[in-house]
């Protein structure tokens, strides 16, 4: 009875704040990102995982399953930059992800992102967490420092501001970390375009939790404020003020917040209150924090009066870890990539078919699912869509307006004709239809040499091909390469990548 109490006492202001929100033409829109979470660690999408997932489910239900959804690319850096810019990361062209001071920003000045498009349309730009795109951090003769690791961070002259952050690039408020927030040379919070508690020393790794998810962390400067196992609950925490302040002081003005998470990324630490929350291991209870953080994010929207004018959209910015899954697998029988062959970095499904789940109530049907090919550079042509705005040529060159499918209102044809892959090292494939042709040998990423991943090693069955092709409705495992036996389906694929890269695009302008 004093739970009850004390928690209708605590919602009380909220519900009286509700009631009195008036209603904006234009809906609120939020992006959560989660990291290297993937396609089988969700339960709506893996009947057979380990890992409870009620509040990504009930999403689900509330909205439309996309299941067959891909990010950008198959690590980070470029995944992020796509979903900013709805531009390919091959066409800067850049590879590789971003550590300590890496920089500076991929997305150049003049270039339109997602949210400097919203924010033209009359939104309130928010973003709190991983950031990843790279930043620009000077010495105290003012001179970028290009040098990396730690020697770099102990360069930083913290009294500058860094000059091409997420305020610099769209949005108005920033609360987050420059690369992956649990494991990088820089353990500090920055706010806005500064770093307000600088590092003090190096990370001490003694008092940290040690299993099979936790050997990933860099030896890295930290700052007194920076708890490695508390982060998601600190950026929870940063996006639940900016929803409540906004409700109070800008209830009329539509808002873009994206929450980008540090969840599940390894290392797996879990804030304290879910450690051993499951039975599926530290990752298992990172996977129930993630999925609690959605809840919250979702509660609070109710709390405000702002769920029925809020388009949600969850997905993830590549595939699940190879430690997490191997260890996963063999430990607690849970597949984060299931039923696809690779993981994070690999060009195969496993590396990229990522959950998308999109809630917007009264707009888009509940339960709802597309199986059509979509990808998240897709989100900026769609919030344009969405809002009214007008994309320039220069911009979003590979994203596509999903909203018909989003709504049910496709005409009974594909909004993309066809879907670009890319993998860390650049290794390039094109999706059309059933068929994905990869224009390199082997998966573009990982070495299936390496002892961890040998045991899931697929036989060859074609060793001197120089691609892959895979018909993925009749071979879903991408188990079968039909690179001799379908050569014009070859050549009709690498003529359609090699158009794409020589026009810069491969949305239709």
């Amino acid at each position: 009875m004093k739970s009850t109490l004390l928690t209708t006492l605590l919602l009380t202001p909220l519900a009286s704040q509700a009631a009195d929100t008036p209603k904006q033409a234009k809906p609120n829109i939020i992006i959560i990102l989660a990291d290297d979470l993937g396609y089988g660690d969700v339960g709506c999408y893996n009947s057979e995982s380990k890992v409870a997932t009620p509040n990504l489910d009930r999403l689900a239900r509330q909205g439309i399953r996309f299941t067959d959804a891909h990010s950008p690319s198959t690590v980070s850096t470029p995944s992020r930059y796509s979903l900013l810019t709805g531009r390919m990361a091959f066409r800067i062209p850049y590879k590789g992800v971003f550590a300590g001071v890496g920089g500076p920003c991929l997305i150049k000045e003049d270039q339109l992102t997602l949210p400097q498009m919203l924010r033209n349309q009359g939104y309130a730009t928010a973003m709190t967490g991983k950031w990843h795109v790279g930043l620009s951090f000077f010495d105290k003769d003012g001179q970028r420092i290009t040098k990396g690791g730690v020697e770099g961070v102990k360069m930083i002259d913290y009294s500058r501001a860094i000059p091409d952050g997420p305020i610099n690039r769209g949005f108005d408020q920033f609360y987050g970390t420059a690369c992956c927030p649990a494991t990088d040379f820089l353990y500090a919070f920055i706010d806005g375009d500064r770093i307000p508690v600088p590092p003090t020393g190096m990370l001490d790794k003694s008092n940290l939790p040690k299993h099979p998810y936790s050997e990933d962390n860099r030896d890295g400067m930290i700052a007194p404020n920076y708890d490695l196992e508390e982060l998601d609950m600190v950026f929870l925490k940063k996006s639940r003020e900016f929803l409540k302040e906004h409700a109070k002081k800008d209830p009329e003005k539509p808002f873009f917040l994206f929450h980008s998470m540090n969840a599940v990324h390894l290392p797996s630490f879990a804030s304290k209150q879910f450690q051993g929350s499951t039975k599926a291991g530290p990752h298992g209870d990172f996977i129930h924090e993630l999925d609690y953080i959605v809840g919250e994010l979702m509660k609070t929207l109710e709390q405000l009066g702002m769920a029925d004018n809020t388009m949600v959209m969850f997905s993830s910015d590549n595939g699940p870890e190879v430690t997490s899954v191997v260890h996963m697998r063999a430990d607690y029988g849970h597949d984060g990539a299931r039923p696809w062959r690779g993981v994070k970095r690999d060009q195969w499904e496993g590396g990229h078919r990522v959950p998308l789940i999109v809630r917007w109530p009264g707009k888009i049907a509940a339960g709802s699912t597309s199986d059509q090919t979509v990808c998240l550079t897709d989100i900026m042509a769609t919030c344009a869509s969405i809002t009214g705005a007008a994309l320039p040529d220069s911009s979003a060159q590979d994203s596509f307006d999903i909203l018909p499918l989003m709504l049910g209102k496709e005409s009974g044809g594909t909004v993309r004709p066809y879907t670009l892959h890319q993998t860390i090292s650049l290794a390039l494939a094109i999706r059309k239809g059933p068929w994905k042709y990869l224009d390199h040998k082997g998966s573009g990423g990982n070495n299936y040499n390496n002892p961890e991943l040998k045991p899931f090693a697929l036989p060859d069955n074609a060793p001197d091909a120089p691609g892959q092709l895979y018909n993925l409705e009749t071979d879903p495992g991408e188990t079968v390469n039909l690179y001799f036996k379908h050569p014009e389906i070859v050549s009709e694929l690498k003529a359609l990548l090699e158009k794409s890269k020589v026009e810069g695009h491969s949305a239709l302008k």
